[in-house]
């Protein structure tokens, strides 16, 4: 019912899309260091990005997980994943290539045979570093499809625009062939990737250990057990973290009525909601909204 999702696209005072190469909302180019105080607060977004670093460093989380990139490195952004960006070098610069969750399963669905894996790598590990090599390539592409959006009286000027981020999308694959290598992986580290795949999907309708212990057939007691070994935190507490986030990005980042936003996180009343919210941050919903 109010299914409004915190968009990167929210923020268009704040990255310049007039200064934007694009086809539609499907294929975004910048070039621009676009970071913003509004990035503060944490915000979901609904589309792949990704950010060719060639100068300077950035610090956030991506879904309470800590990454601290420097350049040149590359950065990618899931659909679905809550972004908070705590600090970024003045010199930071960046060439991002934003692109709808249509457009990337159109773009991929021929030459990446292994999407999932390398989703599972990036989930893992959303940044990696680049050699000057894989960032001059990079940026060869970015600028190849720049060139080619700019020519709008080329009848193929889409579809070339397609091939040539299919590019991207293998170089992307290059770059992460160490992660995507067939490691073998202890039965608990299997468990808690299966485990944040299901919270990841299921955390804004279900906050109970239960659901998750049904789903991959075990105990409640010994998921958080094999959980907190391997994280540090329990089941419950990592639950707990990511509505907590969805609820902070849904206060800060729009306009939804305290109401709305406890019925997009499936609690049973706006009180219920309330509580939940002060127990865990000692501020009710309305005042996190106002701090």
């Amino acid at each position: 019912m109010y299914n409004k999702s915190i968009s990167l696209f929210d923020w268009r005072s704040d990255i310049n899309l007039e200064k934007a190469d694009a086809i539609g909302e499907d294929l975004i180019l910048l070039e621009d260091p676009v970071i913003h105080s509004s990035f503060n607060n944490p915000f979901k977004v609904d589309i792949t990005a990704l950010i060719i670093c060639t100068m300077g460093s950035i610090e956030g989380n991506v879904n309470l997980k800590h990454f601290t990139l420097k350049a040149p490195a590359l950065f990618v952004v899931l659909p679905h994943q809550i972004l908070e960006l705590c600090a970024y070098s003045r010199d930071f610069y960046g060439y991002y290539i934003i692109m709808s969750h249509q457009s990337v399963d159109r773009l991929t669905a021929v030459y990446i045979k292994n999407l999932h894996t390398l989703r599972n790598a990036v989930k893992n590990d959303p940044w990696t570093p680049l050699s000057k090599e894989n960032m001059e390539r990079m940026l060869l592409y970015f600028k190849a499809i720049q060139r080619i959006i700019r020519v709008e009286e080329n009848i193929h000027r889409v579809k070339i625009a397609e091939l040539l981020a299919q590019a991207i999308y293998l170089e992307i694959e290059n770059v992460f062939h160490k992660s995507l290598k067939n490691e073998k992986k202890s039965k608990r580290t299997i468990l808690t990737e299966r485990f944040m795949d299901l919270l990841e999907h299921h955390y804004q309708k279900h906050r109970d250990v239960q659901f998750y212990a049904d789903k991959l057939s075990l105990t409640p007691k010994y998921l958080s057990k094999i959980i907190h070994e391997d994280t540090g935190s329990t089941a419950i507490e990592w639950i707990n973290n990511y509505v907590l986030l969805e609820a902070k990005a849904l206060l800060k980042s729009t306009d939804l009525t305290i109401q709305q936003i406890s019925v997009q996180l499936n609690f049973p009343s706006q009180s219920h909601f309330g509580k939940y919210f002060k127990n865990h941050t000692n501020l009710s919903p309305k005042e996190y909204r106002l701090k």
